[in-house]
């Protein structure tokens, strides 16, 4: 399944055989790609005898370790198992390369292995990474997979890391409204981990994208995990913390986000909560805060795409005139009368424009005529701030 001929065979081929040899975020590497060209460097490495110098700033023992890995390499092989299973490689200069990734500089990817019908560069333009803790609490993923099928909802894709707790909350979400979403990978996209995922991982192979800079048949490891988040920043127009506790690999996303000059937001919760701890402190710097998509979709959405006014309940109290409101706290608690003066001295107002908004609120039902008085009708008592004397 190839897509996009930006790159010469040879280019492609070279940065498939690159994918084995150089670790995901090499920066050093990314620059050898940069100035020498991928072929050419391949070149260098598989070279029999290898130049001394070839590689500058390359020591003895790390070109060892990089020949070996050269000598090993079967781009082609690669290329036909990820054709296989329905996938492709991208690489920069393919009409399906996402641009933004070129904002990582050297430590951009040296190509990307998909699996999935969509294209990559489309939907990376429309994305939001949602991301957090693999043991979050049943709050935080509620939390995922509600902001997941939101956003999904308004027609956002949803960019997330496939592991267990908010990551899969929040691709399950983005499933459960067949919206789409995106998994970056920190294997190869052939592969199901976490094997507790292999259903879900299925299914976004399916349905959205599987996605990632390690060929068909890598394995993860801890540092690739957290290499990996730099993409899922860089992809996306911005990137969503739900629960993070102070060392957590999502907070890592979020300040590849905040140097990548993309949003940064935080969902809060409990205070007590070591897992909202990581979240807080975003928060407390230059994380904004969100509680749901429409807040989300506002932030990283185009102009007009506005959340909704958030405000309590309107009481017919408040749709009272100014003055008519004050002639109604003016009339005392408790079922006590109150002539006309004494309402018309608590308002500020004269007598006869107290008795007049008095009728007025009599045909409205918060006042009744007692006698030669006036008392607040049933249900129409005062706000509770004002029997306590508060402002």
């Amino acid at each position: 399944m190839t897509r996009g001929t930006g790159a010469s065979e040879e280019e492609r081929r070279a940065r498939a055989a690159l994918t084995r040899i150089i670790e995901p975020g090499d920066e050093r590497g990314g620059r050898w790609v940069r100035e020498l060209g991928a072929a050419e460097l391949l070149g260098r490495l598989a070279a029999q005898p290898y130049a001394p110098g070839a590689l500058a700033g390359a020591s003895e023992r790390r070109t060892e370790g990089m020949r070996l890995r050269a000598a090993s390499a079967e781009p082609e092989r690669d290329l036909d198992a990820v054709d296989a299973v329905g996938g492709r490689f991208v690489v920069p200069g393919d009409a399906e390369w996402p641009r933004q990734l070129d904002d990582l500089g050297d430590a951009r990817p040296v190509g990307l292995w998909v699996r999935g019908r969509p294209d990559l560069r489309r939907w990376a333009l429309r994305s939001v990474a949602v991301v957090g803790a693999r043991a979050c609490t049943p709050y935080g993923a509620h939390m995922a997979a509600d902001l997941a099928s939101g956003l999904a909802e308004r027609g956002w894709v949803v960019v997330s890391g496939a592991a267990f707790g908010v990551d899969g909350a929040a691709h399950r979400g983005a499933l459960a409204v067949e919206g789409a979403t995106v998994a970056v990978l920190a294997c190869g996209v052939d592969a199901a981990y976490p094997r507790g995922h292999a259903g879900l991982i299925g299914r976004i192979a399916e349905q959205g994208l599987l996605v990632s800079e390690l060929p068909p048949g890598s394995h993860p490891t801890p540092s690739r995990f957290v290499l990996r988040n730099r993409v899922i920043a860089a992809l996306t127009r911005g990137t969503v913390v739900v629960e993070a506790e102070y060392r957590s690999g999502s907070l890592v996303t979020a300040r590849s986000a905040q140097r990548l000059g993309r949003y940064t937001m935080g969902v809060p919760g409990p205070a007590t909560s070591a897992l909202s701890a990581g979240v807080h402190e975003l928060l407390r710097g230059e994380a904004v805060l969100v509680t749901d998509a429409a807040e989300v979709a506002e932030l990283v959405g185009d102009i007009g795409d506005l959340a909704p006014v958030r405000r309590g309940p309107v009481l017919p109290r408040d749709l009272l005139d100014p003055v008519s409101a004050r002639v109604l706290e003016a009339i005392p608690p408790r079922g006590r009368a109150a002539t006309g003066r004494e309402v018309a001295r608590g308002a500020g107002t004269g007598v006869d424009e107290a008795l007049g908004r008095l009728y007025e609120l009599h045909s409205l039902g918060f006042v009744e005529r007692h006698g030669g008085g006036w008392v607040l009708a049933a249900g129409a008592t005062h706000r509770p701030n004002a029997r306590r004397g508060g402002a």
